[in-house]
Formats: C-alpha cells, structure tokens, sequence
C-alpha cells in the first residue's frame, strides 16, 4: 500500500481547466523524479477511456498499462485545487491524487479512498485544509480488525437441550477457531440470552476476544421459541458491523426461518439478502478485477434497472451493498476469479439480474479472456484421448523436467483413469445426498488409513491436507446445492470441485495452481467410490508407472519395491506428486507430454531422474550402459552412506562444508544423522504458513529451537528470512496482484515494508540460537542499499539480544547482486547462491515452464560466470560462499563448483552422504582446471556434454 507524506502533497493550486490540472499532475510527478515525462501524455490517454473522478470532489488519475515504461518509482502526489476545477466529465475536483504506479497499486489506494467518498463533508473539509498533514489525516484511515463471519462461526443442528447449550456450542466454537479464549467462554456460561425476537436469542461479550466475530447455532430436534442463538466477541468498534448484520436481517422479519435452512443461506441472511430475494452468480474476468473502470461500467448497468440491486462477493465476508454504489462495489475489491452474488426482489427481478450477470460476463468495457477451460479435467471426458497423439521413437532420448534423482530399467505400466460413467440428473434429491455423505465417508476413511501406513512425513503431511479437504463443509454444501437443482451427486459432487479447483487456478500463482490438482485428485476419490470404479491393477513385477499425473494419493499407496520410477506427462518439479517421489527416493520425471500416455504397457524404458529424460525401448548397448550406471550408483550409495559422518575433503586437502536444505526444523534431527555438518538453508516461511495470522515470538522460538538443538553447539544454521509473496502468497499478508510475481514484492523487498514482522524473527532466531552458531541470510537483495536496511534492523535487535556467534549474509539470487558482489562483500560475512533463481533470472526462463524448464540449466556459462564473481569478491575479502541450490546436489556439477571456489555445498538431507562422497573423489588443482574449460562454453548442453564425456 502507497502511503503518503507531507513532501507528497500541495496545496492552494489554481487550474484554468482539467487538461491544465491534469498537466499539473503528471508535471509533478515528474518533478519528485517519480516518472518520465512520457506519463504526462498517459494521463490524459487514461482519461479519454472514462473519467477517473471517484466522488466527494476527488479525482485519482494514473497512466495506462502500457506507460509503465515512463515510470521511475512507485509514488503518489496529491494537489489541492481549493477553487475547483470542473473536469471533463462535468463533476468538480477539489484534491487530485495522481498515480504513478509500476504494477496495479493504484487499485489499492482506491480501495482505501472509498471511506473518504462515503463521508459527508469531507470534501469541503480537503478544500479547506491548510496544511498537508491535515490533508493525509483525512485521506487516512486506521484498518478496522477483520471481522470473522463465515460457515466455520455458524453451527448447524447443535444437539442442545436449551439456549444455553446453544450459547456454550457458539462460543466454544468462536474459541476453537482462535477468535477468542477460556475468558470469553467462562463470560459467556454465565450469561442468560437476551431475545432479538422471531425466537432469536443473543449472547455478547469483550472478555478474551481476539478478533470481532459472530457465531451462531440452531438447534436438533427444534427447541420451543428458540430457532437459534447468536454469540458476539467485541472488539473495539470492530463488532459494530457484525451488530447492522445482525439488526438488518431481524428487519426482513423471518429469523424463524434460519433454523431450517443451510449455513449457506444463513450467510446471504446475514449478509442483507432478502428471503424472498432471486440470486444470480457470475464470476469476474478482468484480468485486475473490478478496479474503477469496470466497478463504474457495473454501477451504470445497475442504475438502469428498475429495482434495487445488491452485490456481495461469495467468498468474502463482507455484506451484500448496492450496486449503484461505485465506491461500495470498488470496495468490495473484486479480484479476477471470485464470484460475485446479486440479489434482487420484486417484479422483473430475474431480467435484471441477467442483465448484471451479462454485463459482468462481457467484460464491463474491458477486453476479457476466459477463466482456464478445466472442462478436459472432468474424469467423465477422459474417454479416447491417449491415442490420438504417436508415441515417442524407440531409442530416443526424450528430455523433460527432473523431478527425484535416480535411474530406473523396467517394463512400463501405463495407468489411464477409469470412465467415470454417471448420470448427470436424478430425482430422489434426499436419496443422492445420502450416497454423496456415505462416499465422502469412505474416502475419509481410506484416507486415514493410507494416512497410517505412509512412510514419510511429507506424505502424511499432504495426505493430511487431503482429509481435511474431503471433509470441507464448503465442498460438501455446493454439492448439495446442484444436487438440490437437480443433479446427480456424482454430477453435484465434480461441478463443486471443478468450481473451487478453477477458482483457485484463477486466483493464484503457479505453485498454488499446481495445488489445485490436490483438490481434483481428492474429488476422483469420491467419484470412483460413488460410480464403483476401480483403477487398474499394476503388475506383480517391478515396473515404471507412467500416468498423466500422479496425484499424492497415488504415490501415497505406492510399493515402493516394486515401482522403480516415475514419469508424468503434466506436473513440475514443485508439484505434490514430485515432492513425495523425492521423499521416497523414487526416481522421476515429470512434464514429458502426452505423448508418453500412448506408450504401451509392457516395454522397456530407462528413466533418468537426474538428467531428467526417459528413453522407450532401449538398445541393448543403452541398456547395458544404464544397468552399469545403476549398479555403480547402488555401490556408491551403500559406500558414500557408510562414510556419511567424514569430511568431505579432497584428494589434495581442501574441505568443502556439506551441509543440508531444511523446509523443517522437525527434519534437523534426520539431515545430522544423515551426515550434515549443519543447516545451509532453513526457509523459515514453514513457520508462517502453519499460521493464520502472523506467529508471535514464542513460537517461533519454539520452532527454531528444535533445529538448534538437534545441530548441537558446533553445527551452524543458516536461516533465511522469511521470503514469501509473489509466488508464495501468506492469506494474512496480501500482495496487489502482479503481472509477474517472480518479479514483484517478495523476499526482503516484502519484509521490509512490514519491518515489525521482520524484527520479530530476528529476535525469535537471535533468543533461539543463544551461543550456538547462526548465520541469518537475507534473500531476493539486489544491491547493498537493502541489504543494510536489512542489516540496520538485525544490528537494532543485536543490542538487546546477546548471541556469540552469529553472522549476517545475503543470497544470491538475483543477476544485479552478483555483478555487485564487489560492493557487496566488505559489508557481509558469507554469501549463499540459490542456483534456482539465478538461473531463471539470468536466463529469463521460468524453472516451473512446462516446455522451457528443461532448458533452465546451472551449468549454463552465464550462470557460472555469475558465481565465480561471487566467490571471486568473497574471498577478496575474505568471506565464504556456499551453494543452497538444485545445483549444489548435482553430481555433474560438484566438481565444477569446487574449482569455481565455493567453500560450502547445501543440499537435501538425502543427497549429504552421496555430494561428500563426490567431493572426495575430486582434486582442487584438477577441478580448477575443469571449472575454467567449463567457462568457456557458449551453452549448458555443450558444458554438459564435456562433463558426461570425462
């Protein structure tokens, strides 16, 4: 969010006109060194798509998509035009706020406006204010705290022999979802309920309340004069809401009714829809949303009916406002993906309400593309897909995404989904949702126990997140709301998880895209219990699984003594399905087409998880070849593991530090008795995405803690800072959508904006580390003006917290940080290069691109080049550098980056005794040698091909 200051407002301008106004802006813009003067020209371009006057004598104008090239930085300037000007639309402008924005924070800063357009006066008062300070209090506003209001507060045929009972379920629930404590429970017991009439009862109170909420439960079998009790936690003013919730639905005078109806409807209730209100849904596909342009094409739409139209986002908590209302539908903040709900009564109510719907669906004014088509995902469609595409050659190499190390030979099991063959209709509405609850039942259960039998703990940890996404009251209810309109549950129970897995899609990066199969995978379970399909059976024999995707699930019922090797035809290397390959050291690879999918069953295939291709019907010289790379490789496992705890020391003695990736503290413990000589990377988000709300001190103490003291008091960690946003979205922490996350708000260019946050976790590792070594690495820095604003705040707590031995570096992830690692290197004490970034940024190539990825290779010159200048610059001043990439484990590139200089090596836990036993076998004379040969190849395939051939 852009925030203001008294350098970014003027006031007592005069104006002959809005274009003289409007130049006044973007001149100033220009004048703060905030953009070029070609945005001036984008101002005006903005204006003569529609009129950016909000209301209440406010104007917000800012440049078009295409002039973000003229901006320099992102900033705000505001003018005061005391006189007035009358724009172009006839309206008359007293303040105006232009924009320069590098992305859509514009969207942001209109949101937070809407409280200033809904206030009376407030534009003389701006008109009149004589200085700036008087401006920004006006113009800002203290965040109310969020309020909770939503189906988990809201509890359905409560066994309750009372309205006390009632009360107790309400607020123990409040409790257990975190709102509020034993206090506001304890308050609560002791409180008789007060009647709101039509047999409606309230119990309130601000003891132990953490965030405003509203619960509520109705009883099974029916009370007498009680169809439900509300439970209010107080918070400040931040209830009061909730109360004009709660008093507008009292006022349509049916609360009898919520005892009878779903928690669905009991939101739209309380949300201010009408009972006897149509509804209509529509999802937004503007790529930013309802920003003011739509918002003001919608509001224009809804003033042209003849009832009164309200609008509310489903998946929101907030109530329903009139959609002739522009600055209350831009504050509902609409993103691309959500639904929006209208609601109408009265005659004609259905075609208004179509008009809506058509509005929204063409685009509001506004070119749209279509939300992803998941039509082809439909289990049902997957008939005779596979034999339309010709299977790769014999004996040829096919390159695709390495997922899990490894090399496999084994006959090939093609495993096709079953047709899922159902009804689309059914009549017994009752008898459908009955086999829909007894098939989530089953699947519930077959999930516990695979939950039981898994043999890791990212297995059980996904499979987890599977049970409670087959429990999810949300899925369950929007299946029974199709049922209830006529579908079958097979046809009800897809069309909710086709919804929510494209809602998601729509909405979220890459990485929670990919999480979205989670959720079909989860939704095939129940639909093959509900049509009775099986999958096929695999062979008694070894052999390699080739599936379309292989969802967690699948690899969770794996036996993993006979499935040599993985290969998908969809999914990357961060997709579930790769992740738990990895953690039951199956070799893969994923992300190799569909024509994989038209291979048969039965013929033989080598799988290279370490290269990342598959070669269908090898040659008997391919295939010895293979069988001895396997055997040597089994013999070097055992040897390499017998050997685990040595150092890894070259022939000629140089050591190189063999330390282990942590996405865990829990996993510490098995990284040292694995071999690692300390922690290289601990992503400390773990911590924060465990939690809804941000962890406090405690906890995070608590979380370090355990990784310090498996490492003992010699093993040093390295603790990255939390880096997040992007494509590493928190729910608590919202960034503005970006065109490109890998390129936005993230890393320490996130942290930094909440400096509080960052504080916290310093002083969180700095109390756990207490005399053990910690090392604190900063990631995403570019240059070294952020990496001591980093530092100033690390050196602040450091005067508080006394801990011996701690060192404070960057990451090198980025191309600029290190081709100024000479600037940077007298300020740190170690840098640690993330070889995943730095060669998608240095190669402009995303590592997750389902046709480039395999192209994002370390061993790319320009890549290599980056890291000897950062060794080089590092040693110049005496610092150390290690490696925490994909890179660092790579049994090609080991010997490279022992000659380019790096001193430590950072890997996963299982790859520790097998990268120690590389290094070993090197000398640094030789690998020095072999690092500058390397240097001075033009392409990763031709310092590939020079390594395979030594």
């Amino acid at each position: 969010m852009l925030t203001l200051t008294q350098d970014s407002v003027s006031l007592g301008r005069t104006a002959s006109d809005w274009r003289d106004a409007l130049d006044q802006a973007g001149q100033s813009l220009c004048e703060a060194g905030l953009a070029e003067d070609g945005y001036r020209q984008a101002l005006f371009d903005r204006e003569s798509q529609s009129s950016t006057f909000l209301g209440n004598g406010i104007a917000i104008p800012h440049g078009t998509p295409d002039s973000r090239q003229f901006v320099k930085k992102t900033g705000v300037r505001v003018l005061q035009f005391p006189d007035g000007v009358t724009w172009h639309d006839g309206a008359h402008v007293t303040l105006v706020i232009t924009i320069a924005a590098q992305s859509d924070e514009h969207l942001d800063i209109l949101r937070a406006l809407t409280h200033v357009l809904d206030r009376d006066g407030v534009a003389d008062q701006l008109s009149r204010a004589g200085n700036a300070e008087e401006v920004i209090n006006l113009l800002s506003r203290s965040p109310a705290p969020p309020t909770k209001l939503d189906e988990e507060t809201l509890m359905v045929g409560v066994p309750a022999r009372d309205r006390l009972e009632l009360a107790t379920a309400a607020a123990a629930r409040l409790r257990q979802l975190g709102c509020a404590d034993e206090m506001f429970v304890t308050d609560i017991l002791d409180q008789t309920p007060v009647s709101l009439g039509q047999k409606l009862w309230l119990v309130r109170s601000r003891h132990g309340v953490k965030q405003p909420a509203l619960g509520f439960a109705t009883p099974q079998p029916a009370l007498n004069e009680t169809a439900g009790v509300f439970c209010l936690a107080e918070l400040g003013d931040g209830h009061v809401s909730l109360m004009e919730r709660l008093i507008g639905l009292l006022e349509d005078g049916k609360g009898e009714e919520l005892a009878r109806v779903s928690p669905q409807q009991i939101l739209a209730r309380l949300s201010g829809e009408s009972s006897d209100a149509e509804t209509a849904k529509v999802r937004v596909r503007n790529a930013h949303g309802l920003h003011a342009r739509p918002a003001k094409q919608l509001v224009q739409v809804a003033r042209e009916q003849a009832l009164d139209i309200k609008v509310r986002l489903m998946e929101g908590e907030q109530p329903a406002v009139s959609a002739t209302s522009l600055t209350k539908v831009i504050g509902l903040g609409a993103r691309r993906g959500q639904m929006l709900v209208f609601s109408a009564q009265g005659q004609g109510a259905s075609a208004a309400l179509e008009a809506m719907v058509n509005a929204v669906r063409d685009g509001l004014g506004e070119v749209v593309t279509p939300l992803d088509d998941t039509a082809a995902a439909r289990p049902s469609r997957n008939k005779t897909k596979y034999t339309q595409v010709e299977p790769p050659a014999a004996d040829t190499a096919l390159v695709a995404v390495s997922a899990s190390p490894g090399m496999a030979i084994a006959p090939l099991f093609v495993m096709r989904l079953p047709d899922f063959k159902y009804e689309e209709y059914a009549s017994d509405q009752a008898g459908e949702r009955a086999r829909l609850e007894t098939a989530i039942g089953q699947a519930h259960h077959q999930l516990e126990t695979l939950i039981d039998q898994a043999p890791g703990g990212e297995v059980a940890e996904i499979l987890s997140m599977h049970e409670e996404m087959v429990q999810d009251p949300e899925l369950k209810e929007a299946a029974f709301e199709a049922i209830s309109e006529g579908l079958s549950a097979e046809a009800g129970w897809w069309k909710a998880i086709d919804t929510s897995a494209r809602a998601q899609e729509a909405l979220a990066d890459r990485l929670l895209a990919e999480r979205a199969a989670d959720l079909r995978d989860v939704g095939r379970r129940v639909l093959g219990i509900l049509c009775g399909a099986e999958m096929p059976q695999p062979p008694e024999h070894p052999y390699i699984l080739v599936m379309e995707d292989v969802g967690p699930s699948d690899v969770a019922q794996l036996d993993t003594s006979k499935v040599k090797g993985l290969l998908t035809a969809k999914g990357g290397a961060t997709s579930h399905s790769a992740i738990l390959a990895r953690a039951l050291g199956i070799p893969a690879v994923v992300g190799a087409g569909d024509t994989v999918l038209a291979l048969k069953s039965g013929i033989e295939m080598i799988l290279d998880g370490e290269r990342g291709r598959v070669i269908p019907e090898p040659s008997q010289e391919r295939r010895d070849r293979a069988e001895l790379s396997i055997k040597e490789r089994e013999q070097r496992v055992k040897e390499a593991f017998d050997a685990r705890f040595e150092d890894a020391t070259t022939q000629d003695g140089h050591r190189i530090e063999v330390c282990a990736n942590l996405g865990n503290t829990a996993h510490a413990a098995d990284a040292v008795e694995r071999g690692a000589e300390g922690v290289g990377l601990l992503r400390t988000e773990f911590v924060f995405m465990a939690h809804p709300d941000a962890p406090d001190l405690e906890t995070q103490i608590s979380e370090y803690s355990e990784a310090f003291d498996a490492l003992g008091t010699t093993r040093p960690l390295v603790a990255r800072t939390l880096d997040v946003g992007g494509d590493k979205p928190l729910d608590y922490w919202p960034v503005p959508q970006e065109d490109n996350p890998f390129l936005g708000l993230r890393g320490i260019r996130l942290a930094l904006t909440k400096p509080d946050i960052l504080e916290t976790q310093i002083r969180a590792l700095l109390m756990a580390a207490g005399d053990r070594p910690l090392r604190i690495m900063f990631p995403m820095v570019k240059d070294v003006a952020e990496f001591h604003a980093a530092k100033a705040i690390v050196d602040r707590v450091r005067e508080d917290v006394q801990a011996s031995d701690v060192q404070v570096g960057v990451m090198i992830e980025i191309p600029s940080c290190a081709l100024l690692a000479p600037s940077l290197a007298p300020h740190v004490d170690f840098f640690s290069i993330g070889t995943n970034d730095l060669t998608q940024y240095t190669l402009a190539i995303d590592r997750g691109h389902s046709q480039l990825s395999s192209q994002a290779d370390g061993l790319h010159p320009a890549v290599l080049r980056l890291i000897k200048m950062t060794v080089d610059a590092a040693h110049a001043e005496g610092r150390w550098v290690g490696v925490c990439g994909e890179l660092a484990s790579d049994a090609q590139a080991v010997p490279v980056l022992v000659g380019l200089g790096v001193d430590e090596l950072s890997v996963a836990a299982r790859q520790v005794a097998l990268v120690k036993s590389r290094v070993r076998e090197l000398t640094l004379a030789d690998s020095k040698t072999l690092a500058n040969q390397m240097l001075a190849l033009p392409t990763s395939t031709a310092v590939r091909d020079a390594l395979e051939a030594l």
